[in-house]
């Protein structure tokens, strides 16, 4: 059977530099994906280096 899966979302508020943003926008913007996605992908990103970097 085919099952729709939805992963459970979270609003948060988030205070970023208006540059930072503005980068973020043209980036996502140029890619074709939502600033939302690109910020959770970033993010994503983020923690796996910091993970990666702890076990060295």
């Amino acid at each position: 059977m085919f099952n729709i899966e939805k992963p459970e979302m979270v609003n948060k508020t988030f205070r970023l530099p208006a540059e930072l943003v503005e980068r973020l926008c043209t980036v996502a913007q140029n890619r074709g994906v939502s600033l939302n996605n690109l910020v959770k992908q970033c993010c994503e990103y983020a923690l796996s280096q910091l993970a990666e970097n702890a076990e060295k």
